[in-house]
């Protein structure tokens, strides 16, 4: 099949007497009625690889000319900057689990000092009862003279501070309570913390991952746009590529032939570097302005001078065929089949590049 690559620069070119065969037969004087013909070139999507951030450019791995595959590493960014930054990031995420730990410790802290401070209640509430019941007995002794009233007098304060000291056993609860929603509001900032700086090292860690450079697609090297040690802006360009599996070929026809062509239309290229292999293709794109315009369009003359830009895109499914020896800039011809019921000739039938 090397004599149907007819991309290749330098690829199988036909004899002599093949030439001018091919010659005379793709005159367009003597194509049939229904087909037209027009020159062109073969054309690719282009694709520039650019730093996502700016930087300094530390190596380029490819040269023009290079096809590459989808995923391999093209250029690579200087890292030292992002490297540094996500060491910080780490370290803050350590110490953002260390608080963790040390707001959990304190929990478990104020968690037993509640728990002592509920004991500490209880015992000045059963202290409180006893006190009371004493006064209670006093103040009925004192009615009959049984008892002093220095007794008395002592069995009341004594009743007082008992009831003092139940109180501050109960602030002292109330605050214990405060102190473990403090602790617990502490475990939770702290693993705020934990979460914005492994959001800090994930952003670093995808910067650095765009620091390298890959080929988004199949393709081959068109331009180096930078070399190793330039200092690039956000967005700087450093490689263009183009995509070979998205072929095609533009040509220009006239207004009363742009007219009948629709999209999906048979096309057959023919490339100069090898005239005897024909490549299928099809009509993907018809410009709906003229790209050759008179100052003025005021006639039915005039306006059939316009022409409109057509394109005719080759299957990705042979391209897929010969992908590692596509080129673009080739010259060649485009023959278009306007109308669908006309019959190839034969030099476009012969040869046909199989799909």
């Amino acid at each position: 099949m090397t004599s149907r690559r007819i991309w290749i620069a330098g690829g199988a070119v036909a004899a002599a007497a093949l030439g001018g065969w091919f010659w005379l037969g793709s005159d367009p004087q003597s194509l049939p009625a229904g087909i037209t013909g027009s020159n062109g070139r073969l054309e690719a999507v282009d694709i520039d690889i650019a730093a996502q951030t700016g930087g300094r450019l530390k190596d380029v791995f490819v040269n023009e000319g290079d096809f590459v595959e989808a995923g391999q590493i093209l250029a690579q960014m200087d890292t030292a900057q992002l490297d540094a930054q996500k060491l910080e990031a780490e370290a803050q995420i350590r110490r953002a689990e260390i608080g963790i730990e040390t707001a959990n410790s304190l929990v478990t802290q104020r968690e037993a000092e509640s728990d002592a401070a509920q004991a500490e209640v209880e015992l000045r509430e059963a202290e409180l009862d006893a006190v009371e019941r004493r006064l209670a007995r006093s103040e009925a002794l004192a009615l009959t003279n049984a008892l002093s009233q220095q007794a008395l007098d002592d069995d009341r304060a004594n009743e007082r501070k008992a009831r003092a000291a139940l109180a501050s056993a109960r602030a002292s609860l109330a605050a214990s309570h405060a102190a473990i929603g403090a602790a617990r509001a502490q475990i939770v900032d702290a693993e705020a913390a934990v979460a914005a700086a492994k959001a800090a090292l994930g952003s670093v860690a995808a910067e650095i991952t765009d620091a390298t450079l890959t080929a988004p697609r199949d393709g081959r090297v068109q331009y180096r746009l930078a070399q190793p040690g330039e200092v690039l802006g956000s967005g700087g360009r450093v490689i263009n590529m183009i995509d070979v599996s998205d072929v095609y070929m533009n040509i220009f026809l006239p207004t009363e032939l742009a007219g009948r062509i629709a999209i999906g239309t048979e096309v057959r290229l023919v490339m100069d570097v090898a005239p005897g292999a024909v490549i299928p293709a099809t009509v993907s794109f018809v410009s709906d302005v003229a790209q050759f315009t008179p100052r003025s369009v005021e006639t039915e003359e005039e306006r059939l001078k316009l022409t409109f830009r057509v394109r005719a895109k080759i299957a990705p499914e042979l391209l897929l065929q010969h992908i590692r020896q596509v080129k673009t800039g080739l010259p060649g011809m485009a023959y278009v089949r306007i109308d669908p019921n006309a019959e190839w000739p034969d030099f476009l039938q012969q040869n046909l590049v199989a799909q």
